[in-house]
């Protein structure tokens, strides 16, 4: 086991305590690592408030080299930093691999944008300039589900901002954070950079912090409430990226057998945990039963196991809370519906599901009503598409949704009608890091990515000055 400390001013520092670290596959513990206390936060965001007057002004070609070193340091550690993520989090070794890499790419993105002033006026009379500068203090509150690539939503925008930042992993995925910050702690000045380890019981801490300007945080709808509240006091600027309950609708024109592994990855990927997986499946009546069987066919064939182990192509829930919470889900699908595939844990050690899908259920039961991140997928069907798209919308979440058919005009057209921030046609859970991602409704507040994500880190100043 590595020993993992935490990065606070520069330094490399232990925790004022440890925690262990379990792998979801074996229950067992991956290592020990470090567990700040309320001191040592505070340590930090003293370090980051230290740090910011000579961070917010160096140029952002500077900025620009500290993430490609960044990126660079996590391109050239892929392996390693794959094989600890699967030991941690999950999710097979090839999934883990495209993280980490997407990371790098991710990170390596904002590098090449740009915050320019922008001239509204320049006449006889007056000239206006509208800039964009630094918040302060940034607190980035991780999840467990994809702990590299989501902190790469975060930091480097952050920090080309101008921002410093004190990062903060989930308590049950803190290792790979917690390598990075040994292999980067020299990149950047002191302070600009802390990542520190809680048994999460610093986040309220973070939120309500004076001295930390904004919050982005991803995770659960009811912790970001908790943050959106906690952060009143303050006034703090916040981004929320919330949860999920997305919709697919599946038109009458599509093959099934064609459809139905793309409608299935869109679903299981990460064994169902992603906020914007596919979580409520409506299939047009005339080709209900294929697309059920299809599907069925799918979750029968999956390869489910340790991520490590080669072949594998679905992982474990990542943590304990979240396996009985699915196990619960469970329950509800076979009151509600019909189980044709799956529909119980695999084997007595590690947190494994088998993919699980349920027929001849609707709105109404727990398993389509609410955000089930596990690899259970409800089938619902429908006859007119009109009112899919309505029973779609018919939801508090507005985060992600998909349309698949042949006509992709058609399709196309009903997307437009979708509440969610992002909806996608004959594809699903595409993100790319110049599109800006955000959620409608009690799925977030704010984007990420994107030109649209790199200005949540800032605020506008108008300067007019009369001639």
């Amino acid at each position: 086991m590595s020993d993992y400390k935490m990065l606070i001013n520069g330094q490399m520092v232990a925790g004022d305590a440890t925690m262990s670290v379990l792998n979801p596959a074996t229950e067992e513990p991956v290592a020990t690592c470090p567990r700040a206390s309320k001191a040592q936060l505070d340590q930090a965001v003293a370090a980051a408030k230290a740090a910011f007057p000579a961070w917010s002004k160096t140029s952002i070609d500077e900025r620009r080299k500290v993430l490609i070193a960044i990126a660079d340091v996590i391109q050239d550690n892929v392996n390693d930093f794959a094989r600890l993520l699967t030991q941690e989090q999950g999710k097979p070794l090839a999934d883990a691999t495209g993280e980490v890499m997407g990371a790098s790419a991710f990170c390596r993105y904002f590098a090449t944008l740009d915050l320019p002033d922008r001239v509204v006026t320049d006449d006889a009379t007056s000239r206006v300039e509208v800039r964009r500068k630094p918040l302060g203090v940034v607190g980035c509150i991780i999840p467990w589900n994809f702990p590299m690539i989501l902190m790469m939503f975060k930091l480097p925008a952050a920090l080309l901002a101008g921002n410093t930042v004190v990062v903060k992993p989930a308590p049950t995925t803190p290792l790979t954070a917690l390598k990075l910050a040994g292999l980067i702690k020299d990149l950047a000045p002191p302070g600009v950079i802390n990542i520190i380890a809680d048994a999460n019981d610093l986040g309220g801490e973070m939120t309500k912090h004076p001295d930390i300007r904004k919050i982005s945080f991803t995770g659960s709808t009811e912790t970001g409430k908790k943050v959106m509240a906690s952060a009143a006091d303050a006034l703090k600027r916040i981004s929320l990226e919330l949860g999920g309950n997305d919709a697919l609708i599946v038109l009458d024109d599509v093959d099934p057998k064609v459809t139905a592994p793309q409608v299935y990855g869109a679903a299981m990927q990460n064994a169902g945990q992603v906020c914007i997986a596919a979580k409520r499946i409506y299939v047009h009546e005339s080709m209900y039963d294929a697309m059920c069987d299809e599907l069925a066919k799918c979750a029968n064939e999956a390869v489910v196991g340790d991520g490590l182990e080669q072949g594998t192509q679905m992982g474990p829930l990542q943590n304990k809370a979240q396996f009985e919470k699915v196990l619960g889900f469970l329950e509800s699908a076979k009151k509600d519906g019909k189980i044709i595939a799956g529909g119980g844990r695999k084997g007595d050690k590690g947190y494994f599901i088998n993919p699980t899908i349920v027929r001849d259920i609707a709105e109404g039961s727990k398993l389509v009503d609410e955000e089930q991140f596990g690899p259970v997928m409800p089938v619902i069907k429908y006859s007119d598409p009109a009112d899919a798209v309505r029973r779609a919308n018919n939801s508090m979440y507005g985060l992600g949704g998909s349309i698949w058919a042949k006509d992709s005009d058609r399709a196309w057209d009903l997307a437009t009608e979708m509440e969610s921030g992002s909806v996608w046609v004959n594809k699903h859970a595409d993100i790319q890091p110049h599109l800006p991602f955000g959620g409608a409704k009690f799925s977030g507040i704010g984007s990420e990515l994107g030109e649209e994500g790199l200005k949540e880190f800032t605020q506008v100043q108008v300067l007019n000055m009369a001639r």
